[in-house]
């Protein structure tokens, strides 16, 4: 499927805020990257429905799939920034019928954001992996622009991290966070992985249950169509203390160095450091020699 990039943002555009997964409460960064998105010239409206709180989520599940239905149609918004991650865009895409015709836009987020983005990629439309509201006023400011070039149609430079060898290959980009995309295996919003290059990171998730995720990967044979990986940042994966355990870094070697494809590790993309903004279902090229990912 050829991805379909939603038109180009301009200053002035109207772009929606939605919260789709955990309840907000990161208040003070919510607002340094509302106003980081006004001063770059857009128009943003926050709902009411943003600050809901039902136990962990960010409102009831019909409640957030209904202001997901509203922002995906509403023709006044370009984009849709999401608010933070957590856990809870899973729930939405339950039971969840896309509209038709489905508007191309924006949609920007990570984490948790990742079961909207594969949905969106599912649907041939290309989103932004990339800060949230609540990330994106940390962000350094090639981070920053980085981001904002690629909503508005630049070109962006290839980021670097360590080659793990394997050659050169092109394929649409799917980034993700590995737990949530390991549960989307299996359901109807699980994109076509073959030809793909994976771009994976995760937090807080010790050595054994990355293993134990890339495991169930490999069972289910779910590599043995993707051309290659690239690997953000695995932020506190330390193991247990006092308890016997590889590395996180050691477990991808054991679990993904015997695949045969070209891997890059150490990529600036991830919880806990810089993130940089990378387009879902894309077509991008990665140097698995030279350690380098380039968006085409």
């Amino acid at each position: 499927m050829t991805p379909i990039y939603p038109p180009p943002l301009q200053p002035g555009d109207r772009l929606a805020v939605m919260a789709p997964s955990g309840a907000l409460r990161e208040l003070d960064s919510f607002k340094q990257g509302l106003d980081l998105w006004r001063s770059w010239g857009f128009e943003i409206d926050v709902p009411a429905a943003v600050g809901q709180k039902w136990g962990y989520l960010a409102g009831r599940d019909d409640e957030r799939r209904q202001a997901w239905m509203e922002v995906l149609t509403n023709p006044d918004y370009k984009a849709i920034l999401c608010a933070r991650g957590g856990y809870g865009g899973a729930r939405v895409l339950e039971q969840w019928q896309w509209p038709n015709p489905l508007p191309p836009k924006w949609l920007v987020g990570f984490s948790d954001i990742t079961s909207l983005l594969w949905g969106l990629a599912q649907q041939g439309i290309v989103g932004i992996h990339g800060p949230l509201m609540t990330t994106l006023a940390a962000e350094p400011d090639w981070s920053q622009q980085r981001l904002k070039d690629l909503l508005m149609g630049q070109p962006i430079p290839s980021i670097r991290g360590l080659g793990w060898g394997g050659g050169r290959v092109t394929g649409p980009l799917l980034p993700a966070n590995l737990t949530v995309a390991t549960h989307l295996l299996g359901t109807p919003h699980e994109p076509n992985l073959d030809g793909v290059i994976l771009a994976l990171e995760d937090v807080t998730e010790a050595p054994y249950r990355i293993d134990r995720m890339l495991t169930h990967w490999r069972m289910m044979g779910k590599f043995q169509g993707v051309k290659g990986i690239a690997l953000g940042r695995f932020s506190r994966c330390e193991p247990p203390e006092n308890v016997p355990s590889f590395t996180v870094e050691e477990v991808l070697r054991d679990r993904l160095g015997d695949l045969g494809i070209p891997i890059v590790a150490g990529l600036p993309f991830g919880h806990d450091g810089d993130n940089a903004a990378l387009p879902v279902g894309a077509m991008a090229h990665l140097n698995g020699d030279q350690g380098t990912l380039a968006i085409l």
